[in-house]
C-alpha cells in the first residue's frame, strides 16, 4: 500500500491486516520506553489546514513511537496566510525530502492531488466533507476488540451525516466487514443519495433499541452554509442519544469532539457503555499500523522488536 486516501481502497483483507497489525503494536504502549526502530531514518510530515486535537496528536504520537523524525505543520501563521497554494506547499514541503505526508484539509479530494506533486507517501486524515479513512479503521479496529467479528452486527449512525467525513469513510468500512449499517436523523441531514450505499435510512430514532452499536455524530456547524434544524435544543429533544433511549446492552461511539448535552447527554458520554476513550486510545495504535503500512510493510523484518538503549 503506498497511500491511504480512501477506505473504498482497502477491502477487507487489508482492513483486518491493518487492525492485526495495530492489535501487536499495543504491547508497546506498556513498556518503560515507549518504542520500537520499524521507522527510524523516515521523517513524517503533518500537513494540517483545519484544527485538530485526537488526530493530530495521535499521528505524531504514532511516528515517535515508530522512531520516526516529526514535522508539524500549521496552516495558520504560516506562507498560506499569505496565498500560497496546497500544490506550492506540498511543493516547498517536499524539498525536505519527507518518507510521508498527512494530510487534513478542507478540500474534498484534496490527499488524491498530492502524488503529482512528491514521492512521499500521503495519509489522508480528513479532507472536507469527504473521508476520513483512519477514523474508520480505529472504529472498527474499537469494536473487533469487543465483538470479536462486525459481521452480523446493527450498525446505527445518527446525526449530522450529510457534513460528515467519518460517516462516509465508517458506512463503507463497517459494510466491507459484514456490518448491517442505518442511518438516523433529520431528513435535512441526510444525503440523498443515502439508500444508495447500501444502508437503511431512518428519520426518527423510535427502533434505536435495535442497534448494537449506536454511533452519534457532531453536528458540522463549521461546514454549514445554512440552517439545517430549527435550533440546537429542538434537534437535541427528537435526536439525542441519552440513558432514556440507550439500551443497556448497545455499545457507544463518538468521533469527537462531543458537544455534551445535543447529540449525547453527559451520563451516557460517561457510562460504562460508552467506548469514546477506546477510540481515542486505539488512533494510535490503528495510526502506527497504517504508517509502517506505507512506509515499511514490504521489508522482511518485525516491526516489534526490542527498543533500543537511550
Amino acid at each position: 500500500m503506498n497511500h491511504l486516501l480512501s477506505i473504498e481502497d482497502l477491502d477487507r483483507a487489508a482492513i483486518e491486516r491493518i487492525c492485526d497489525r495495530a492489535a501487536a503494536f499495543e504491547e508497546i504502549g506498556e513498556r518503560d520506553i515507549k518504542k520500537v526502530p520499524a521507522l527510524r531514518g523516515r521523517t513524517v510530515l503533518n500537513l494540517f489546514y483545519e484544527a485538530s486535537t485526537r488526530t493530530r496528536s495521535s499521528f505524531e504520537l504514532a511516528a515517535k513511537r515508530l522512531s520516526a523524525d516529526v514535522v508539524n505543520f500549521v496552516a495558520s501563521g504560516s506562507s498560506v496566510d499569505k496565498g500560497e497554494s496546497l500544490k506550492d506547499t506540498v511543493l516547498t514541503l517536499s524539498a525536505h525530502r519527507p518518507d510521508a505526508i498527512v494530510i487534513r484539509c478542507p478540500w474534498a479530494g484534496g490527499p488524491a492531488l498530492l502524488p503529482q506533486w512528491t514521492d512521499a507517501a500521503i495519509v489522508n486524515a480528513g479532507d472536507g466533507k469527504h473521508e476520513h479513512p483512519t477514523q474508520a479503521l480505529l472504529d472498527v479496529y474499537t469494536l473487533r476488540r469487543r465483538l470479536g467479528s462486525l459481521d452480523g452486527a446493527k450498525v446505527w449512525i445518527i446525526g449530522d451525516i450529510l457534513h460528515s467525513r467519518v460517516a462516509r469513510s465508517g458506512i463503507q468500512a463497517f459494510r466491507k466487514m459484514g456490518a448491517e449499517v442505518t442511518l438516523a436523523g433529520p431528513p435535512t441531514l441526510l444525503p440523498r443519495e443515502a439508500e444508495s450505499l447500501g444502508v437503511e435510512v431512518r428519520t426518527t430514532l423510535d427502533d434505536l433499541r435495535e442497534a448494537d452499536v449506536v454511533y452519534a455524530l457532531r453536528m458540522q456547524h463549521e461546514r454549514m452554509e445554512q440552517a439545517f434544524v430549527p435550533s440546537l435544543r429542538e434537534y437535541a429533544a427528537v435526536y439525542q442519544v441519552n440513558a432514556r433511549r440507550l439500551g443497556p446492552r448497545q455499545l457507544l461511539m463518538h468521533p469527537g469532539p462531543v458537544n455534551r448535552g445535543v447529540e449525547l447527554s453527559g451520563d451516557v458520554v460517561d457510562s460504562p457503555q460508552s467506548l469514546i476513550l477506546e477510540q481515542v486510545a486505539a488512533g494510535v495504535v490503528v495510526r502506527m499500523a497504517v504508517l509502517y503500512e506505507v512506509l515499511a510493510a514490504s521489508r522482511s523484518e518485525d516491526p516489534i522488536t526490542e527498543p533500543q538503549p537511550a
